[in-house]
């Protein structure tokens, strides 16, 4: 079997046997894969402080072909979430590694994702507030997916909306739609506002670490947070486990 090291970063975990893990993790070059730490629950394991979600690690790993799950020989923490002096950013770090996880295809490598991911880590552990993050992070995962549009312009008329409009955001992810188009008074969760709109394009202009000076308020980070919920949940199809902690931290203050 050949011996393997990559960087990568750990997605998740669950438990094998009395003492072992599977560890699913996205490496740099090779994309996602599967293997057993072995004696990875035991109290002085190698593996220690190194599988926790959204840790990025240098691995070393036996791989045999047609063989699904690899084997962990080492992982070594590169960052961690742990670090940060921020509590709420252990749960939103848990909620990164799944999206990422859900996304992710196996075997299959996608750099832009795992840039992503490490970006936003290294944005956790310096400690910024982690809701203007999160929304960050949703917007250009969604993007990288093909999901979100590429340019926020009317799919309908064709025309750029204008700095002060606000516009409605299609559900297959496929275009805006202004106002004038969607021939609606009201708002629902699928219309952005003008300023969330900003967000939105300045996002694609700066780094992870920036998106707390894009300056949402917490009505914006809230619209933008139910926009995208809309939209990952047609695009998964299947609810997020991490979700309900997430929620359950509470809205931004006010």
């Amino acid at each position: 079997m050949p011996l393997h090291t990559a960087d990568a970063l750990v997605l998740r975990t669950y438990k094998l046997a009395e003492a072992d893990r599977i560890v699913v993790f996205l490496t740099r070059d090779r994309g996602k894969k599967r293997g057993v730490a072995p004696a990875a629950r035991r109290p002085r394991s190698r593996f220690s402080g190194a599988l926790e979600p959204l840790t990025e690690v240098r691995v070393a790993y036996f791989e045999k072909e047609q063989r699904e799950l690899v084997s962990l020989n080492y992982a070594e923490p590169v960052r961690s979430p742990l670090g940060t002096p921020n509590p709420e950013a252990l749960a939103y770090s848990a909620y990164f590694a799944e999206l990422i996880d859900a996304v992710a295809a196996d075997a299959d490598a996608d750099e832009r994702l795992y840039r992503l991911g490490t970006a936003t880590l290294e944005a956790i552990t310096e400690g910024g507030p982690v809701l203007p993050l999160a929304r960050y992070f949703e917007c250009w995962l969604l993007r990288l997916q093909g999901v979100y549009p590429p340019d926020v312009t009317c799919a309908e008329c064709g025309a750029a909306l204008a700095a002060g409009e606000g516009a409605f955001l299609a559900m297959d992810g496929h275009g805006f739609v202004c106002r004038r188009c969607h021939g609606a008074q009201g708002t629902d969760d699928r219309y952005l506002s003008a300023r969330a709109l900003a967000f939105v394009r300045e996002a694609r202009r700066v780094g992870p670490q920036d998106a707390a000076g894009l300056g949402a308020s917490d009505d914006v980070l809230r619209e933008l947070e139910v926009a995208h919920r809309a939209l990952l949940g047609v695009h998964l199809d299947r609810p997020l486990k991490s979700t309900r902690v997430v929620q359950a931290l509470g809205r931004p203050s006010r």
